[in-house]
């Protein structure tokens, strides 16, 4: 079972795609901010991690370096979870160190699809 770490402060955008992530048979953790989020990843080594860029206590350019640190996580797709307009979300993904981007509002009916596709052997390279 693959397992999701979503970093995201609004409530109801993780609770939807929690729900729609569980309903594709895979494991949810929530955090509400970065710090509790780099702890949930680093106590869990997830399959791939959702990470909102603007968040309450660290900036979601921090959470990623953070992250990228670690060699154990260097196969693991981290994808910016933004409602940025979608231009500026991508060049700061990018800039960020972030393998891709999905932008809020998710759109229901692919947000599962566009999360596997995160997590096919053949997205990265270990």
């Amino acid at each position: 079972m693959n397992q999701i770490v979503i970093i995201e402060d609004n409530a109801d955008s993780a609770r939807l795609a929690s729900r729609i992530l569980q309903r594709e048979g895979m494991e949810v953790l929530v955090a509400d901010e970065g710090e509790l989020g780099l702890q949930i990843v680093f106590g869990s080594h997830p399959n791939l991690i959702l990470v909102d860029l603007g968040l309450p206590d660290i900036d979601g350019q921090t959470v990623v370096v953070m992250l990228r640190q670690h060699p154990e996580l260097s196969t693991v797709p981290i994808i910016a979870f933004t409602a940025w307009p979608e231009s500026t979300a991508h060049e700061m993904a990018k800039a960020y160190g972030c393998d891709g981007i999905i932008t809020k509002p998710i759109d229901t009916r692919r947000f599962g699809e566009q999360i596997k596709a995160f997590l096919a052997p053949d997205f990265r390279s270990p």
